[in-house]
């Protein structure tokens, strides 16, 4: 049930707060109430004036899912202010998903893990940012939107570019698909996630004999030895961090204990990711 006069309130609350700079508008002249405009906002969410007034005024029909959408993104909110706006329509939340989108948070600790390589992929294994020691570490990712950016498809359609060691590659494929498997049961309605399995089926047999197994395991720990062109083989315990919608995974890559991994990774630091010429 639709809690008309919260709904209302929240609504007018949030409008107030913003300013017409926040949402891309000119300041405009006269203006006299504090925030937006009832109009500015009915024009950013796509609605008519009147019935974005009603809205305000506790008025008019239960507003539809697609309704309250439009009004969340016109207003900023966060999710939980999103989910708050959902409860007061008498509605429930859609399924938490950060969208590719890396809170400051989230960068800002890992660019304090000077020493430590540092990714962050989506749940479908799209690498959507890495810091220095990251990107020294895994010359062979691209940053970015779409399959070239995509480990788990890189390592069922370009097997040869994987810079890990034959011995590994069988538990490591394994390991994908189950994470993969855990990510589709999630939110196997999803076009990216349903589009990626389909393609995969498609283009990999090692990929469907893994995917007939139906085994299922989200990834949270792992250990892996990485060949890096320039220092060799360096064995790294891996920890991944998953975010409360689960969509964004933060993978931080540590030397594995008893090796010279830590050694080779401060090596990786210093050297960055300048190029190596041969010398005529």
């Amino acid at each position: 049930m639709t809690d008309r006069r919260d709904l209302a309130d929240f609504l007018r609350r949030r409008r107030e707060l913003l300013r017409p700079a926040d949402v891309g508008l000119p300041p405009g002249l006269r203006r006299r109430t504090p925030g937006l405009r009832r109009e500015e906002v009915a024009q950013l969410a796509g609605m008519s004036v009147d019935y974005y007034t009603r809205l305000e005024q506790a008025r008019g029909s239960a507003p539809s899912a697609s309704v309250v959408s439009a009004v969340a993104r016109a207003l900023q909110c966060d999710l939980d202010q999103r989910d708050h706006l959902f409860h007061l329509a008498g509605l429930t939340p859609p399924p938490r998903r950060a969208g590719r989108h890396v809170r400051p948070g989230l960068i800002s600790l890992a660019d304090r893990l000077v020493d430590v390589p540092v990714i962050i992929c989506t749940d479908i294994g799209e690498i959507v940012w890495r810091n220095p020691l990251g990107r020294a570490l895994t010359p062979h990712l691209l940053e970015g939107q779409g399959r070239a950016s995509n480990v788990i498809w890189l390592r069922f359609t370009q097997p040869e570019s994987q810079p890990f060691p034959e011995a590994q590659s069988a538990r490591l494929s394994a390991s994908h698909v189950s994470d993969l498997r855990a990510t589709y049961a999630r939110r196997s309605g999803d076009a990216d996630v349903a589009s990626l399995v389909h393609d995969l089926l498609e283009r990999s047999a090692e990929f469907r004999e893994l995917w007939e197994r139906h085994e299922v395991a989200v990834r949270r720990i792992d250990r892996k030895t990485f060949e890096h062109p320039e220092v060799g083989p360096i064995e790294v315990r891996c920890e991944v961090l998953l975010t409360e919608d689960a969509d964004i995974q933060f993978i931080a890559y540590f030397p594995a204990e008893g090796t010279d991994a830590a050694e080779k990774l401060e090596l990786l630091r210093v050297i960055g990711t300048q190029d190596f010429v041969p010398t005529p």
